[in-house]
């Protein structure tokens, strides 16, 4: 702060008008959380639920008419049938019942249980022979069974399913085998069960990489990791059948160029607008739910009727996406879409007007550098610059409004720092990422996840299903 004796009255004018500036952003900082900013839902506090931007539907909560619903379903087979005698002594006249007279009804009630849960003990032994001849035979041991007493696939593949796909601690899945199966299994088997599925694993992610390069549309993401007292990087490319993870100490381009997914991908990217994703020659595709996010920001901070106005915009062309999609076309029509473009400059020219483009001081020494806009202002000036990005969705329904996809696949990899805390060691992420990409890519294709785990420590990876969506 300068002293106050020392400024001429301009001075003070234009510092009293850089104070308030200052302080307007600081409390617009502190309205902001996950309705109308990137922040997790998790950092809201416990303050009342953000206003989602869907309206009401006027139904009623649960199942609406003409949903087939779901329940138990009897078996044709029960593998056991208990029968419940009737007392052999009538209680009205104290006569033996005949037995010719008791009769099962064929009313039965099923009961669906677990059996009890204990693991089981296979000892394998081969046999020796000797030929008259005086050869010595001997016969082998499986493939796989090495030692004298060890762990076998079903095991394991539950230890790594628990703890790279369930999200459980090293030492809280020892604990969950010993409580579920009687098994003491040591955290030190659970790791190298692990690291084992991670190294068997390898060809297959690999075949996930590039299999999402010949996708038409792509989702890329990227949040932050700990590892110890450091900090990696999280980058995740998937479909809706096709999930790849990446540990990386970098979040830009250096990391985007050595996972070899964007270089030379020739669909369309669909992310936030993070701007090494722009250096790629590929099209591109912005994340709207984000913008609606910002745009509500400005609607609270500014009070500005544009922000609704282009709010109710992208709302109703994603409405009409919808209905195009459900009718069978690819496109809206070249007069609707002129029609969205046309209203969102004609919205972004009224708003340039409430919110110009703040200019170099006169006086200030220091030419370089560009000028610090507002928010607002920035803003606007992505949905002019990248009009086409944010507008592709209706030219193009491969492409979805936003980048949920992808948001939805990192989620699960920052569900696991909180439960399990941060990575030991680098080789631990990526790890997590090689073995997250193949469980993951096997469950948005229906695909049992332990059945896969136990047939990897066999020798036999499945291979995931990569032909192009």
């Amino acid at each position: 702060m300068p002293d106050l004796k020392d400024l001429t009255p301009e001075q003070k004018d234009a510092l009293i008008v850089d104070l308030v500036r200052r302080l307007n952003e600081l409390e617009a900082k502190l309205e902001k959380d996950s309705h109308n900013s990137s922040k997790p839902p998790s950092s809201d506090g416990p303050r009342r639920k953000p206003k989602s931007l869907r309206g009401t539907s006027g139904a009623r909560p649960g199942a609406q008419p003409g949903h087939k619903g779901k329940t138990l379903k009897r078996v044709a087979q029960p593998d056991h049938i208990e029968i419940h005698p009737v007392a052999l002594v009538c209680d009205a006249c104290g006569q033996r019942i005949a037995a010719a007279r008791v009769a099962v009804l064929p009313e039965g009630r099923q009961v669906i249980d677990l059996p009890p849960t204990r693991f089981e003990v296979t000892e394998h032994r081969v046999q020796i022979a000797q030929c008259r001849c005086g050869k010595h035979h001997s016969g082998a041991f499986p493939k796989g069974v090495s030692q004298a007493v060890q762990y076998g696939p079903q095991i394991r593949a539950a230890a790594v399913y628990l703890t790279q796909y369930q999200q459980l601690p090293v030492a809280r899945t020892a604990q969950a085998l010993k409580d579920l199966f009687g098994l003491h299994v040591v955290t030190g088997t659970v790791q190298h069960s692990i690291d084992q599925a991670a190294q068997l694993l390898v060809p297959a992610v690999e075949q996930i990489r590039q299999a999402l390069r010949g996708q038409p549309v792509v989702h890329f993401d990227e949040s932050c990791m700990r590892v110890g007292r450091e900090s990696r990087w999280l980058h995740v490319a998937s479909t809706h059948a096709l999930s790849w993870y990446g540990a990386h100490r970098k979040r830009g381009s250096e990391a985007l160029d050595s996972f070899g997914i964007l270089p030379g991908f020739t669909g369309v990217a669909v992310h936030d607008g993070w701007r090494p994703y722009a250096g790629y020659e590929c099209e591109h595709a912005l994340c709207n739910a984000h913008h609606l996010r910002e745009l509500v920001f400005v609607l609270e901070s500014t009070q500005q009727r544009w922000a609704q106005q282009m709010i109710d915009l992208l709302c109703q062309a994603k409405r009409e996406v919808d209905l195009s999609q459900a009718a069978g076309n690819t496109a809206l029509s070249q007069a609707r879409q002129r029609y969205y473009t046309r209203r969102s400059r004609a919205l972004i020219a009224q708003a340039r007007k409430l919110n110009p483009q703040q200019a170099r001081e006169s006086g200030r020494r220091e030419r370089r550098g560009r000028i610090r806009q507002s928010f607002t202002c920035n803003l606007l000036t992505r949905l002019h610059k990248y009009a086409d990005e944010v507008w592709r969705f209706i030219a193009d329904h491969r492409v979805p409004f936003d980048n949920n996809q992808a948001e939805r696949d990192i989620r699960m990899p920052k569900l696991k720092q909180k439960i399990s805390g941060c990575f030991r060691s680098e080789s631990g992420m990526e790890a997590f990422c090689t073995i997250r990409s193949y469980l993951a890519t096997l469950r948005k294709q229906s695909r049992s996840l332990i059945d896969a785990l136990a047939l990897a420590f066999t020798g036999v990876v499945v291979s995931p299903l990569v032909t192009a969506e």
